[in-house]
């Protein structure tokens, strides 16, 4: 009887079947008409955000939900960057050309490693296949020795130092610190003028959606329910016969795919890609955004990059010297307060009829895992 009073609740009815659906259709509106109302400069720091909120999504699944904490997410970030920049520079460059680094760093001839990126289509696939590569192959050399913990933690972040002390150390290769930049064009289109700004603004907001869709799709299925079952119980799901650190490679492989993704439209509406965007220092203000927000919620992760960034833009302009210690206050406060981030406090204060749909998804989990219950 209990139950069927919650489901027969007008008010948590509202709350968990119409108000979180509207709230997203209202703010995807806001977002979707924003080049209308925004200046140039608020536009432009929009698109960049949307593209890291599509990372942040990737470190929902890996962290939220599978419980690994990777700090090394800016190497998969970097690849799709830095895939999509070899395309740009050699569209940039006369024909028969180098581009212009090579030539200040003595090189002769285009690397051949270089030759296939002329192709816009090779370069799109590697933006994808690149990241998601490296990433399930990073994933199976640690979780198949059982790595948990702090362990996968330092050598994630370990793997984001060497990969930006390679990208410096190869300045005729990638132009070192400086980066790859002067970009002209993209499938014909100039890189340059408001209409571009919002036809790549759009193209961002687009990407994100069917990412936030599809992950949110992805973590109610089974597979979704076995990551969060590894992630409460990992020994109870190999007991059970499953085998944790298959699902442990596919999850960091799809945190790989976002990264790279996410650092593919970046470098689009920065015009440059550098170590400075992809080291150890940005791979954890991802993860400090995305546990703002709530790293177990799609939506909490998207919100706590977009929120994050934006107050980082506000902040560090009119007070530069003390916008590291509010970010390290704000992290600080999560932990100690806030462990399931805005969207837990969201989760606490706004009535739910969802808890009343728990008995029927528990059965689901326990055969996974016998105590992974909680579904966020």
């Amino acid at each position: 009887m209990t139950v069927q009073r919650r489901r027969g609740s007008p008010t948590g009815l509202l709350s968990s079947t119409l108000l979180k659906p509207l709230l997203l259709s209202a703010v995807f509106l806001l977002l979707l008409f924003a080049p209308f109302y925004l200046g140039e400069y608020t536009l432009s720091l929009l698109g960049r955000v949307l593209s890291l909120a599509v990372a942040a999504l990737g470190i929902c699944i890996i962290w939220g939900r599978t419980g690994i904490l990777s700090l090394g997410q800016g190497v998969f970030f970097g690849l799709g960057g830095y895939a999509l920049a070899m395309h740009l520079k050699l569209v940039a460059t006369p024909k028969g050309e180098l581009p212009d680094f090579m030539l200040y760093n003595g090189l002769e001839t285009l690397p051949f490693w270089w030759k296939p990126f002329a192709s816009p289509m090779f370069a799109l696939s590697m933006v994808v296949l690149i990241p998601t590569l490296v990433a399930a192959f990073i994933g199976w050399l640690m979780f198949r020795r059982r790595l948990t913990g702090v362990y996968v933690s330092i050598i994630t972040q370990a793997v984001a130092l060497a990969f930006v002390t390679l990208l410096i150390g190869s300045q005729g290769y990638t132009s070192g610190t400086n980066g790859i930049t002067d970009f002209q064009s993209f499938l014909g289109i100039s890189l340059r003028g408001s209409a571009y700004e919002h036809g790549l603004y759009w193209v961002t907001l687009a990407l994100l959606a069917l990412a936030f869709t599809g992950t949110t799709w992805l973590l109610s299925t089974h597979f979704g329910k076995l990551l969060t079952a590894v992630r409460d119980g990992e020994n109870r799901v190999r007991f059970l016969g499953y085998n944790p650190a298959s699902y442990k490679v596919a999850a960091f492989a799809l945190g790989g795919l976002l990264g790279g993704v996410s650092g593919a439209l970046y470098t689009l509406h920065l015009g440059n890609v550098s170590p400075a965007v992809i080291g150890v220092v940005p791979s954890i203000e991802l993860v400090v955004w995305v546990a703002l927000g709530g790293r177990a919620s799609p939506t909490g992760a998207v919100a706590g990059m977009i929120l994050g960034n934006i107050a980082k833009d506000r902040i560090s302009s009119a007070v530069p010297d003390a916008w590291l210690y509010i970010m390290g206050s704000l992290f600080v406060l999560v932990v100690l307060v806030l462990p399931d981030g805005l969207a837990g406090l969201v989760k606490r204060l706004v009535p739910s009829s969802g808890r009343a749909q728990t008995p029927g998804l528990q059965p689901t989990v326990k055969e996974a895992s016998g105590d992974a219950t909680r579904i966020l």
